[in-house]
């Protein structure tokens, strides 16, 4: 594992450490969630080729959704990734993802449905994960009007947005739609938070350890929900059957530790696992495309790997 940061890793850091910013979890959730909105903006990149994004809600039956939905410059029906944003389960949007969301419609090929879901402390878990899956079923259904093929949908996420992806995955493993795909970006899969990395030195910068608790807590405020499988995918007993995965993984973030033993887990299963690693980045830097490279670079590569995926439907 890298000993440093990337050069362009440890300039923002740098940059928010001379800035002085107050840390998330000496806030209010509504304060948090617009400094994560400051610190985190959204950075369209105008050129990349997408035809269009239309902003959408959803009617669960339990809530309506708001959902982002980018279409790739095709003519035929796309594939679809359905997209689920970091940020805790309390804070993030469909703004702070935007950027991301556009390289990944642009380098799939496919469309994205970014899903903006029901937000702790206001709505703890299970909220999360129920929008996750009822969103994603509509889009399943919805995906011939949408203009996609409802033969092959993937899911993806990062941090928390990883976590409901694996929630989907195995939420929907034994029912009608099938996950072709998952993309679980630095994902947050143990609830527990007991891996060596939630507690090391070096992993405790920009997602912190007191936020990762300030998080866990808002989200899943009753210890016993720590160990259901839809708020820790990790302690599933059973992951045979799963859709092929993508697992990235950052060597300065808490969650790198889980990360590693879900792929393994899944490998061990027989799911099929692209593993891999950014030893010199820390949690959260996909989405600050335009100001650090590696960024742009990691999100082509999940990109490229739906797409790879999708040529085999």
């Amino acid at each position: 594992m890298s000993e440093q940061l990337d050069p362009s890793a440890q300039a923002v850091l740098d940059a928010m450490r001379e800035a002085d910013l107050p840390p998330l979890e000496t806030m209010p959730a509504p304060q948090a969630r617009q400094a994560f909105r400051d610190r985190r903006g959204r950075r369209e990149l105008k050129l990349l080729p997408i035809a269009g994004v239309e902003d959408r809600l959803v009617d669960t039956g339990a809530t309506q959704v708001p959902v982002r939905i980018y279409r790739p410059e095709a003519e035929e029906p796309r594939p679809v990734i359905v997209y689920f944003h970091g940020g805790g389960w309390v804070v993030g949007d469909l703004d702070t993802h935007d950027t991301l969301c556009r390289v990944l419609t642009a380098s799939s090929g496919m469309g994205v449905v970014a899903v903006d879901y029901r937000l702790a402390p206001e709505h703890p878990f299970p909220a999360a994960p129920q929008d996750a899956v009822a969103v994603t079923e509509w889009v399943a259904a919805e995906a011939g009007t949408l203009g996609f093929d409802p033969g092959w949908i993937g899911v993806a996420g990062d941090s928390a947005g990883g976590n409901l992806a694996a929630v989907v995955a195995l939420s929907l493993r034994d029912s009608p739609v099938t996950i072709r795909a998952q993309g679980l970006i630095y994902p947050s899969v143990d609830l527990t938070l007991n891996h060596p990395s939630h507690r090391a030195a070096r992993t405790d910068i920009v997602l912190t350890h007191a936020v990762m608790r300030w998080f866990r807590d808002h989200y899943a405020p009753d210890a016993e929900d720590w160990l259901d499988w839809r708020a820790s995918p990790l302690l599933a007993e059973d992951l045979a059957g799963l859709p092929p995965a993508f697992v990235l993984t950052a060597g300065f973030d808490p969650l790198t530790d889980e990360g590693q033993a879900y792929a393994a887990r899944l490998r061990e299963a027989g799911v099929a696992v692209h593993d891999r690693p950014w030893p010199g980045q820390f949690h959260g830097f996909l989405s600050m495309i335009g100001l650090i490279p590696e960024a742009y670079a990691a999100a082509e590569e999940l990109g490229h790997w739906f797409r790879d995926a999708g040529l085999h439907r």
